[in-house]
C-alpha cells in the first residue's frame, strides 16, 4: 500500500508541473518490483487461491523483464522514455530488498530479535 501512495503521489506531483527527480525516477523504480511481486502473489493466493510465494527465480526474472521492458524497448518505440542504467539498479535493488525482507524477518525472528 505505501508503493502504491508513493505512486500516486509521484503522478500528482508531475500532473501539477513538480518534478523531484530522485522521487521521480529512481524511487518509482524501485518500488516497481516489489509492488509487482505483491500484485502477482495477492492474484495468485486470494484471487486464484493457489498457495504461492515469489522466490529467487522470480525476483530475477521480474528484474530482466522490467529492464528489458522499461529501458531498453520503449525507449526504441518512443521518445517519451529513455533507458537508464541508475533504473536497472534500482530494480534489482527493489527486488533484492523485497526478497531479503522475509529472510531476515524471520532470522531475527528465530533468534528472538
Amino acid at each position: 500500500m505505501v508503493g502504491l501512495i508513493i505512486w500516486l503521489i509521484v503522478i500528482l506531483l508531475r500532473k501539477k508541473g513538480i518534478f523531484i527527480p530522485v522521487i521521480s525516477n529512481h524511487l518509482t523504480d524501485f518500488i516497481t518490483v516489489p509492488m509487482y511481486a505483491y500484485l502477482i502473489e495477492y492474484l495468485m493466493n486470494d484471487v486464484l487461491e493457489y498457495q504461492w510465494k515469489p522466490d529467487i527465480k522470480f525476483f530475477l526474472s521480474s528484474v530482466i523483464y522490467l529492464s528489458l521492458l522499461f529501458e531498453v524497448i520503449c525507449p526504441m518505440v518512443s521518445e517519451k522514455f529513455t533507458g537508464d542504467i541508475l533504473d536497472v539498479a534500482a530494480y534489482l535493488l527493489g527486488g533484492w530488498v523485497c526478497y531479503i525482507k522475509p529472510i531476515l524477518f524471520n532470522l531475527f525472528k528465530s533468534n528472538g530479535i
